[in-house]
């Protein structure tokens, strides 16, 4: 038989995105995937496509709902240098590794300060697949109104604002009856529950990132690791205080190379091992 690649595993991964996960799935007579993303081969399996099915299969063939989170920080966790220098932080292979996670989402997340300081496109344009609908969280409509995503004619973007803002022209607006910033990440979510949109990916920023962790809202967080020192700047996560050490997050996590970066899988629905 012949060996599995990662163009083949990148094909499977996709196509297990539109399966349900209800039991395990066949793929040819080389390959069965689980439930969760585990998966067995009756061939060999190349690194690269090891990797891919490891880190992404457990979004792709998992719980219909999944909310997975990813932020690309420096060894001493800032997304970006003081002024909001960011580009980038992290290597092409890190890149390329979003836009894998944006293709296997409904939508993408980002809040007003990663639009306006990165201009983000939130596409798939480096890998096959879909593109999601773009998410902009701006609650106050502070975001300008010529960011790239208002204006490309690409994917649809929703803009998220109360009701004294209106949404950018070229997006739709999405109201959220939300009591507060802690209230807000479950409301979204469940707007976009509510119109078919059960997949989601929280990208940016950390600011942003960290609310969702705080409200309990994500599943899976991959954080890619790169070998820099910013110094002072931006940091990645900004959570709520705990008193001392026995009260930390100890995730189930797994870790692979990308390029000189590291990636982080962390697993927020389990506990590590021990």
């Amino acid at each position: 038989m012949p060996v599995i690649d990662s163009k083949y595993a990148w094909r499977v991964i996709r196509d297990a995105r539109e399966r349900n996960a209800s039991g395990p799935w066949q793929v040819d007579d080389r390959l069965v995937v689980e439930p969760g993303g585990r998966w067995s081969a009756q061939t060999a399996v190349d690194d690269d496509a090891a990797q891919l099915f490891d880190s992404l299969l457990p979004v792709a063939y998992g719980p219909r709902a999944i909310v997975i989170a990813q932020l690309g920080q420096s060894l001493d966790g800032r997304i970006a240098t003081a002024s909001g220098h960011s580009h980038y932080v992290t290597g092409e292979a890190s890149r390329m590794h979003l836009h894998r996670l944006r293709a296997l989402v409904d939508a993408v997340i980002v809040g007003a300060g990663t639009v306006e300081a990165d201009d983000p496109q939130l596409t798939v344009r480096h890998v096959e697949g879909e593109h999601p609908v773009r998410v902009v969280l701006d609650p106050r409509g502070r975001v300008s109104r010529d960011r790239r995503l208002f204006r490309d004619h690409g994917p649809p973007t929703w803009h998220v604002v109360n009701d004294e803002r209106d949404a950018a022209p070229g997006a739709m607006a999405l109201r959220i009856d939300a009591t507060g910033a802690a209230d807000l990440p479950h409301r979204l979510l469940a707007a976009l529950a509510a119109r078919g949109l059960h997949r989601v990916l929280v990208e940016g920023g950390g600011v942003t990132i960290s609310r969702f962790i705080d409200a309990d809202c994500i599943d899976r967080l991959h954080t890619v690791v790169a070998p820099l020192l910013i110094g002072s700047g931006r940091p990645a996560l900004a959570l709520a205080e705990i008193e001392t050490l026995h009260d930390a997050r100890r995730p189930a996590c797994r870790s692979y190379p990308l390029g000189d970066d590291r990636l982080y899988d962390l697993d927020l629905r389990a506990n590590a091992p021990g």
